[in-house]
Order: structure tokens, then sequence, then C-alpha cells
């Protein structure tokens, strides 16, 4: 493979990583969830587990390099901490409890919408009505969600899967507080999808002035863990147990959170959104949706209906016209700058301007300027070329006699 190719397929490669990772979290955080772990206590240590092992990596591969920290940078990093880990997060959290990890992963698809249109307000993302590839985008967005939403909401008749026939008992959350309520998991993961919106676009806003990312990543999960330990103390102040750590579900859900969700996704995300924008990294997260669907007819025994395949497959066909605009985009952004380059000479002189002149002393010139790059231009510039050979050589003669 050439390296132009490898350059091409990277960010696609890691955007796919992101989904799997995404889609794995979403399982554990179901089950920690499942054995009564606090949403509030989830967010702080999920952020604790992804600045701790960024820290060690921003000090020692970008001392150098990291940008000064100015009040601007530092209020937009305080914002992201906030939206992300505290808000986004929470809500979230407080949402699965009341609905399933397939159908969470799902209302996700809100993200990419929300993202298209808000990036689309503050002149991020560019959007040309005289090009086919804005109506692929914007048509792969509408039916993408609308995949999402048929995958959620129309069920069907069941197909039958030799590992789902056991009772779908890991669902069940064991807090009696926790009862289904689907318009009510919707509105709060609804509210999550919002603030992971506003979240991408300012990161991609705050990238451009701060460009280390690990610093930045280490920075936003450290203020969003401390930020989150301030709003759990508050919230769940007589109810000192949900701090204790054990060696199990809740554990492995808060490290993988930490490491995989926070860390290397916000690390990684900004790295593609670098190069192809905040709407290119969230227009793949239906296929996060797919991979937990899969996951939890295994792990949870959900039955897998006639609905959920339908809707992943025009969830896979709103994905190829988010990709294929977004590549029909950057195909002509690359090729505009060769095309406007203008051309360079390596004479002091202009390109449109030639001075011509006798360089013969006691010899009286007419420095006259003629325009290149028409038929006219060109004659005049010969007559006056002409016309100073014919007055070198004059001058010549008029010497030697006087001699």
């Amino acid at each position: 493979m050439s390296s132009k190719f490898l350059n091409k397929i990277r960010p696609f490669i890691g955007v796919i990583f992101l989904q799997f990772g995404s889609a794995g979290f979403a399982i554990v955080a179901k089950a920690a969830l499942n054995q009564g772990s606090s949403h509030y206590v989830f967010s702080v240590y999920r952020n604790g587990f992804a600045a701790l092992l960024f820290i060690p990596f921003a000090l020692i591969f970008e001392r150098k390099t990291r940008p000064n920290m100015t009040l601007s940078v530092f209020m937009k990093i305080l914002l992201l901490g906030l939206l992300d880990p505290v808000i986004g997060q929470n809500m979230f959290y407080a949402g699965m409890r009341y609905t399933t990890a397939t159908v969470t992963s799902a209302l996700c698809n809100l993200i990419p919408t929300i993202t298209f249109v808000v990036a689309w307000v503050l002149r991020i993302e560019k959007l040309n009505f005289r090009k086919a590839s804005t109506y692929a985008k914007i048509l792969g967005t509408a039916i993408a969600l609308g995949g999402a939403m048929v995958m959620t909401m129309i069920k069907g008749s069941t197909i039958g899967l030799p590992w789902t026939h056991a009772p779908n008992t890991a669902n069940a959350s064991s807090n009696p507080n926790d009862h289904p309520d689907p318009i009510k998991g919707a509105l709060m993961i609804g509210a999550g999808c919002f603030c992971y919106a506003l979240f991408y676009i300012l990161q991609s806003i705050t990238l451009k002035s701060y460009g280390a990312g690990m610093s930045l990543t280490a920075m936003i999960c450290g203020f969003g863990s401390m930020m989150g330990t301030v709003v759990a103390f508050a919230v769940e102040r007589n109810n000192t147990s949900i701090w204790i750590l054990r060696l199990d579900a809740k554990l492995l859900a808060y490290v993988y959170g930490g490491v995989v969700s926070s860390g290397i996704t916000y690390y990684l995300s900004g790295v593609i959104m670098k190069e192809k924008g905040p709407v290119f990294v969230t227009a793949f997260n239906p296929l996060s949706m797919v991979i937990v669907a899969i996951l939890s007819s295994f792990i949870f025994a959900e039955q897998m209906t006639v609905g959920k395949v339908g809707g992943a497959l025009v969830i896979v066909v709103g994905l190829y016209l988010v990709i294929w605009g977004k590549a029909k985009d950057n195909k002509t952004e690359e090729v505009l700058p060769t095309t406007q380059q203008p051309k360079t000479d390596t004479n002091s002189s202009s390109d449109d301007e030639l001075p011509v002149s006798s360089p013969k002393a006691g010899v009286r010139s007419q420095d006259t300027q003629v325009q290149v790059g028409n038929p006219e231009s060109k004659a005049k510039f010969g007559r006056a070329y002409s016309r100073n050979r014919r007055s070198m050589k004059n001058a010549q003669v008029h010497v030697v006699v006087e001699e």
C-alpha cells in the first residue's frame, strides 16, 4: 500500500475504532448501572482514570510543543469539562437506567444531526447547495437518523437465534427505584446527546488555538472529574458507600470508560477533527448501535427483531451517503489550492509588467512597461525591443566616429 492511500483511509479506521470502543462501553456501563452504580460517581471515576492516564504522556511528549495558556483557552477547557464529563455523561447514564443498551445507543444517533446543524450555523461545516455532495450529507444524516428510529420504535417479528433463548434478566437493574420508562430515558439521553454535540463543536474550535491534544484531553478529564466530584458530594452526600471500589463490573466500567471512552476517544477524535471536521467524526455513530445490538444479543440475551435488522441496513445506506459527500468535499479542497496558485518568477520584477530600457550610458532610453498575457501586449513588447536594439547600435557607431 502506498503512503497516500494509507493517509486517506487512516481517518476512517480511526472513527471505526472509536465506534467499537463506544459499543463496548455501552455494554459495560449498562452492566455497572444494573449493579447499582451511581451515575454521578461513575462520571467522576471515569474521567479521573482518564486524567491519570494522559497527564504523564502530556508532560513527556508535549513538554516543548505545548502552546501558552490564555484566559480564552482556559475558559473553553472549563466549558468542555462541564459539557461532556459532567452534564452529558450524567444525563446519559441516568437515561440508560430506564432503557436498554441497544435503545441507548440508537438514541445517540441524534449526535450527528445536532452536530451537523450546529456546525452549519457556526460556519464550521460549509454547505454549497449547488453541489451534490451537500445533498448527500444532508440526506445521509437524515437516513441514518431514520434508520435509528426504525430500529428503536419498530419491533416486527423476532429472529430466532440459538443464544438468545435464555431469560433476559441481565438488563434488569438491581435498584428497586429504576423502572423501565422509555420516554423519560429518551429525554435524558437526548439532553446528553445535545451536550455531546456541543462538546464536539467546541473541541474542534479549541484545537485551532491550543493544538496539544494530549494536554487538552488531560485537562478536560481532570477538570471534569473535579467538577463532577462537587456535584456528586452535593447530591449523594448521605451515601458514602457509593465511592467504595471493588473488583467487579463497576470497576471495569470505570477503568474502561476512563481509558477508552474518555481518554483515547477525546484524543483520537481531536486528531481526526483537525483533518476531517466534527461532522465526519459523529457521522459514524450509527455504526456503534449496530455493534451494541449484536453484543447485547449475546451478553444480555436481547431478542433480535426484523425492525432492528432493517434499521441497521438503513443506517448503512445513510453512512455511505455521508462518507461519499465528505470524500467529494475533501477532493474539491485538494484540487482548488493547486489550480488557484499564481505563477512565480525568480526575477525581482513582476510577471505582469516588464520594464524595457537601454542599458548603455549616454543613450536616452524610453522605459516602457507592457502587459504580458495577450497578443497585443506581445506585439508592443516586440516593437519596443526593436527600437531599443536600433538605439543601442546607433550609440555604438556614434562613439566610434568620435574616437
